[in-house]
């Protein structure tokens, strides 16, 4: 391949790892969060909701990096299961609140695992790990600027 089109080999570039490392990783959230029967993106939802109850769903849009017409089939879904509530604010209709029900909450406590197995499945050292948490952020905040 001629020097122009270096830059077009898949070891070059940087979006591959990054997709790769990425589906990797939730892959192997996968045998914790069947034992809990929740998909990846629904245990995101439910972290957001244990960190702060009671939130509007432009915040979890926002925490998540995701637009609300995503978010409301998932919030949906996990409404139906008996996770969490969604309704209108009282205060602005055109808000709607999601909070946890006592199942959502409870399910808390048997996620609390989760992170510490995800920890023992990374080939990293604590100080690898905390490197790349960095420089992943530092991305998505430059990136994300608009």
């Amino acid at each position: 391949m001629s020097e122009k089109y270096e830059d077009l080999k898949l070891e070059n570039q940087l979006c591959f790892p990054l997709y790769t490392a990425s589906r990797l990783v939730i892959q192997r959230y996968q045998p914790m969060l069947k034992e809990l029967d929740l998909t990846y993106p629904q245990y995101l939802v439910l972290m957001v909701l244990w960190e702060k109850d009671e939130v509007n769903l432009s915040t979890i849009a926002e925490k998540l990096q995701l637009q609300s017409n995503t978010l409301t089939p998932l919030l949906k879904r996990l409404q139906q299961r008996g996770f969490l509530e969604r309704k209108r604010s009282e205060k602005d209709e055109r808000n709607i609140v999601i909070t946890l029900t006592q199942r959502g909450k409870s399910l808390k406590d048997e996620a609390c695992d989760v992170p510490a197995f995800l920890a023992e499945q990374l080939p990293l050292s604590i100080e690898e790990a905390k490197e790349l948490y960095r420089l992943l952020y530092k991305m998505i905040g430059k990136m994300g600027e608009k």
